[in-house]
């Protein structure tokens, strides 16, 4: 099976490297791009578009077709971009722990208040197009299955989040020529945003129409804390 995995929000290519040793072991291919605005010295001044725009490069540079498209978590947003760009090359779309767009939407309108307020109040405060997360809300919200240590250790590689990502509405126009194959991978301990209402499963899921859902115990990071399990779901998730 050949993948491409798109990482999440402050997240980078690098970050993919324990679950791409698991697939390549089983013998898959494994493509891990960095998103526009968080490549080492990147200007954090992208919208969605150049965001994904590496991506893209990175597939057409490598004629890459017939793949499993998966994105984590912000990476919902970047992987329909390219689903729609280059709908031909995709065989099947998979939301891991993702976001699923809305035409018209951007990311912030998907957030309860307080965190759209928290990310504003850091976006203000930072003043280069970025914003970043405080460690408590890692640790607990997105690192809630992992040590302390772990945590610490991860938290100390991420790189700073282009805003304007984030605040850029999604343009889903050509969305219907995107093949109906999707999967939406959902970790039962995913807690990075509030619970209920505001949770992405099955509140954004179900934009996808028809999908196959495929659970896995974790938290949001599951990637990180348990690369083995999150290998194996990927090839459920995108199995034919």
């Amino acid at each position: 099976m050949k993948f491409v995995l798109v990482h999440g929000a402050w997240h980078y290519g690098e970050l993919w490297h324990p679950v791409r040793t698991h697939l390549e072991a089983a013998g898959h291919e494994v493509h891990t791009p960095t998103a526009g605005g968080l490549g080492d010295g990147d200007d954090k001044h992208v919208d969605l578009r150049a965001a994904a725009q590496p991506i893209i490069d990175h597939i057409l540079g490598h004629d890459l077709s017939g793949f499993v498209l998966i994105g984590h978590s912000w990476g919902g947003y970047l992987i329909s971009r390219v689903a729609i760009e280059l709908p031909e090359r995709v065989r099947r779309l998979v939301y891991f722990a993702a976001f699923v767009p809305e035409h018209g939407k951007a990311l912030v309108d998907e957030l309860p208040p307080q965190l759209r307020a928290a990310l504003q109040e850091s976006a203000d405060e930072r003043g280069d197009g970025s914003v970043v997360l405080p460690f408590p809300v890692w640790r607990d919200g997105f690192f809630n299955d992992g040590t302390a240590e772990h945590a610490r250790a991860v938290y100390d590689r991420l790189r700073p989040q282009p805003y304007g990502a984030f605040t850029d509405p999604a343009d889903m126009t050509g969305w219907d020529k995107v093949p109906r194959a999707f999967s939406y991978l959902a970790p039962y301990e995913d807690n990075d945003i509030t619970q209920g209402e505001w949770g992405r499963h099955p509140r954004l899921s179900n934009r996808l129409g028809v999908f196959r859902l495929v659970g896995m115990p974790g938290g949001h990071e599951v990637l990180l804390t348990d690369p083995g399990l999150t290998a194996q779901k990927f090839v459920e998730a995108g199995r034919d």
